[in-house]
């Protein structure tokens, strides 16, 4: 009983090691990244362990069991567990009394987005947001956009082109990782 205890207790901290040893590894690229002291045409991947290990412990209050995937093609599915008042409180956004009745408790969220890129310039569409297994689309969604995502992320881009920072000449989404290649 002892030894199975101690097995199942190193497994658990190999785990935990492991998704560790890939937070630092994503924190260390995306830090090389914001140095600006890359060449120019050097490649970072980022994978898909490092990307999970890194949005599980970067997520912000109200944000819950974080998931990433890649299915290539410039496409890239996030989900969580996602209390919206909580989220809108540690951002310094209480909500008003109707929002608080409407968002309350923890809900389900998808969201699935496109990433195109060029010339040090990307382009976020969203393709679809499932929110407690409903599919949110068409204004609803442009509301939700509008009056939740923008104002607690002011400088959010959705559907229109921004430029890339610190000579990031474009982000490829894979299915195994994210490439960012470095320009000029």
């Amino acid at each position: 009983m002892r030894i199975a205890a101690f097995c199942v207790g190193l497994a658990v901290a190999a785990g935990l090691s492991a998704a560790y040893d890939n937070y630092l590894s994503a924190k260390h690229k995306f830090d090389a990244i914001e140095s600006d002291r890359l060449r120019p045409g050097s490649r970072v991947e980022l994978t898909v362990p490092e990307l999970q290990a890194y949005v599980a412990r970067e997520a912000p209050d109200g944000v819950r069991n974080p998931d990433i995937r890649l299915e290539g093609g410039g496409l890239a599915t996030g989900s969580a567990l996602i209390d919206f008042t909580k989220l809108q409180r540690a951002q310094g956004h209480p909500p008003g009394w109707l929002m608080s009745m409407l968002l309350a408790g923890e809900r389900p969220v998808s969201v699935t987005a496109r990433i195109r890129s060029a010339n040090g310039q990307a382009t976020v569409d969203v393709q679809r947001v499932q929110i407690s297994g409903m599919e949110i689309e068409g204004p609803t969604l442009d509301f939700l956009i509008h009056n939740f995502l923008l104002p607690l992320y002011p400088d959010a881009k959705v559907g229109q082109p921004f430029e890339l920072a610190h000579r990031v000449e474009r982000i490829d989404v894979q299915q195994s990782a994210v490439e960012v290649v470095i320009g000029r």
